[in-house]
């Protein structure tokens, strides 16, 4: 056989085993690529229950008078007796604020016919308590009847005027309860894992859930559920 035959042959030969072996590693990276692709997505829940921390408290109450002058002496008289009343139940002044009242002329306001105003002048005043003693404070409210009995005219069920318990101190168990999340999640995990015969390999992809802050029930407004959700996908391997 020619040498230059021979050469051809041999350079044939390599060829076939190298692409049979380069064949090969391909194999092996895709087998290898698909188990490093097989995962499980799970959710972990961490719920909890607070007590609030901060109450936004407003006592709004209402006043009527044909004269201007007369309603605002009345206003005066009454706050006196709203600020009077929080320092007996211990309220601390700097927790007490007062705004500018609402002012309504009825006679400005009348379209059209002339129908007689019994009180041209209406009030809304507004004085509201911010504390971080819940406690006393929800300890007050009920107590509030009394100046009620002395004629002072409290809204009922205004928006605006609804108590409001915060709970500020979120940053504070943010990383406990994302842990709790987190192991809850590889508990789930780990019973997939055993269930289909696989063992639970490190995290792929984790994302946290937002916290939410609701009220326990409509009763206990002052009572928080802060709650979390974390996603976590665990790597598989047989």
């Amino acid at each position: 056989m020619p040498s230059s035959s021979r050469s051809a042959a041999i350079f044939g030969i390599l060829m076939a085993l190298g692409l049979g072996a380069l064949g090969m590693l391909l194999k092996q990276a895709i087998v290898e690529y698909k188990l490093l692709d097989r995962s499980v997505t799970v959710k972990g829940l961490a719920e909890n229950e607070y007590p609030a921390d901060i109450v936004i408290w407003p006592i709004q109450f209402t006043a009527a008078n044909n004269n201007l002058d007369e309603l605002y002496k009345q206003l005066e008289a009454q706050n006196n007796q709203v600020v009077n009343f929080l320092a007996e139940q211990h309220i601390d002044p700097k927790e007490i604020t007062l705004t500018a009242p609402t002012i309504t002329d009825k006679l400005a306001q009348q379209y059209g016919g002339n129908q007689p105003i019994e009180l041209r002048y209406t009030a809304i005043q507004t004085i509201t308590v911010y504390s971080n003693d819940i406690d006393k404070v929800r300890d007050a409210m009920p107590k509030l009847t009394e100046l009620g009995r002395m004629g002072i005219v409290f809204a009922q069920n205004n928006y605006d005027a609804q108590v409001e318990y915060i709970f500020s101190r979120l940053n504070d168990v943010k990383p406990k309860m994302i842990e709790e999340s987190t192991t809850n999640a590889r508990s789930v995990a780990e019973k997939f894992a055993k269930d289909s015969q696989s063992r639970l390999g490190k995290i792929k992809k984790a994302t946290q859930g937002q916290f939410s802050i609701n009220n326990r029930d409509k009763n206990t407004p002052y009572i928080k559920q802060v709650r979390v959700v974390s996603t976590i996908e665990y790597y598989l391997a047989d």
